[in-house]
């Protein structure tokens, strides 16, 4: 039986964990709040809009703990990567957030309307 070394915790790495359990952290909050505001709206109630900004704000932990890990895969494990990574990296991450972005925006408006 082959001996496990443990895990290298120190350094860039050691934000993997806290990265995982934020991620999966605001996807739960993100379902359950979705959960509940869709049954309050089965029955009738009225939804104050500031009770929005609960998924709203899960869905943003989730996009920004996706895009951590993300980055701790392609870049940090790759000896700190290539220009041409990083600008990659960086251009996917703010369309990612730019669609999060306009998702909200298109949101809020067409509640308002």
């Amino acid at each position: 039986m082959a001996e496990q070394t443990p895990r290298d915790t120190t350094g860039k790495s050691r934000w993997r964990i806290p990265l995982l359990v934020a991620e999966f952290g605001g996807l739960a909050v993100l379902v359950g709040s979705m959960s509940l505001l869709g049954s309050s709206a089965r029955e009738g109630e009225s939804v104050d809009q500031a009770w929005l900004l609960v998924p709203a704000l899960a869905s943003l932990v989730v996009f920004l703990s996706f895009l951590g890990l993300m980055y701790l895969r392609w870049i940090n494990e790759t000896g700190g990567g290539a220009t041409r990574q990083r600008i990659t990296f960086a251009l996917l991450a703010v369309t990612l957030l730019g669609v999060w972005a306009f998702g909200i925006a298109r949101t809020w408006q067409s509640i308002g309307q």
